[in-house]
């Protein structure tokens, strides 16, 4: 990847003059990131440009979660004109990659959700809800892009969701990362985490970012696993049978939503790698739906979602062609 066009002078405003600047991964969005090199300091460069992206979500939810000692990424500097942000560079050490060369999971996990307890404990910050509208809009995705793809029958879809999702609104919000799993957890000196991509932040469920760590779309988390955290969560919460039937509620949403935009990812912007994903979170949708309280949704996705239609969109297309 090339370094975006006024990078350099960014870079020698802030008094990171002649750094060198190294590309890295960028993510499912139009952000680019780049690690920039001077002596002995290290920081990343964001871009985030114009017209399709904007650092100014992020900024606001890192300087909210910065101030409150969570590990946002200190923000050395911001050219918002161009999509540039300069910011703390927490390394390499990523919780997914430490779990793949062998460390034992389950503290790591027992970690992540700590951090998550720590944070519902603060009363929500000054982000959008995370309501009944946008939980609705999130199943619109797996309509739109899923069945349209598949020529799947939508009708009742709307309806089965409508009897279910008031389930998944919190009593008292809390603040939402949204794409809080092990991709996007940093492990950094002294046990802390270090966090990646909350520029989404809503002010919803507490039970969201939970699913989203447990029933990871982007590597399997063991059952095993999944109901010792969930356990971990309540036990010092005080979460009890309501709470676990919105995580089941929450999980259903969130995959169904994923599975959508997996789709659109490949079909709308071009990205194929995101349509084999699929696979693994229909898996964690299927036990969701097995809840009790899922009962419409499930009676729906039975009725016009076999097994054979549940999967890699991008294969399933291909052999209907």
């Amino acid at each position: 990847m090339t370094p975006p066009a006024g990078a350099r002078a960014f870079l020698d405003a802030l008094g990171w003059r002649d750094a060198t600047i190294t590309p890295l991964a960028g993510d499912a969005s139009f952000r680019r990131y780049f690690r920039v090199t001077a002596s002995t300091r290290r920081a990343i460069l964001m871009d985030a440009p114009p017209p399709h992206e904007d650092p100014r979500p992020f900024l606001k939810v890192a300087h909210w979660l910065y101030d409150r000692g969570f590990g946002a990424p200190e923000i050395y500097g911001e050219a918002l004109e161009q999509g540039l942000v300069l910011l703390e560079d927490f390394g390499n050490d990523r919780m997914r990659e430490a779990i793949d060369a062998g460390a034992p999971a389950e503290p790591l996990y027992a970690r992540a959700v700590e951090t998550l307890i720590r944070l519902h404990r603060e009363p929500a910050g000054p982000f959008a809800p995370h309501d009944l509208a946008l939980l609705t809009q999130g199943t619109e995705t797996f309509a739109q892009w899923y069945c349209g793809t598949l020529g799947i029958d939508i009708a009742g879809y709307a309806d089965a969701w409508a009897q279910v999702l008031p389930g998944a609104l919190p009593e008292t919000p809390v603040t939402t990362l949204r794409d809080y799993h092990a991709e996007n957890l940093m492990l950094l000196p002294g046990g802390r985490l270090g966090l990646l991509d909350f520029q989404d932040a809503t002010a919803g469920h507490p039970g969201y970012d939970l699913v989203s760590l447990l029933q990871d779309a982007r590597r399997d988390v063991e059952p095993e696993i999944e109901a010792a955290m969930l356990d971990l969560y309540c036990r010092d919460t005080g979460g009890g049978e309501t709470f676990r039937t919105a995580y089941h509620i929450l999980g259903a949403q969130r995959n169904t939503r994923i599975i959508g935009v997996f789709t659109r990812l490949w079909k709308r912007d071009g990205k194929p790698r995101y349509p084999a994903l699929c696979p693994r979170v229909w898996r964690y949708l299927e036990r969701d739906l097995a809840h009790p309280a899922l009962a419409p949704v499930k009676a729906w996705f039975d009725a016009h979602l076999p097994a054979g239609l549940r999967g890699d969109p991008m294969l399933l297309s291909a052999q209907a062609a």
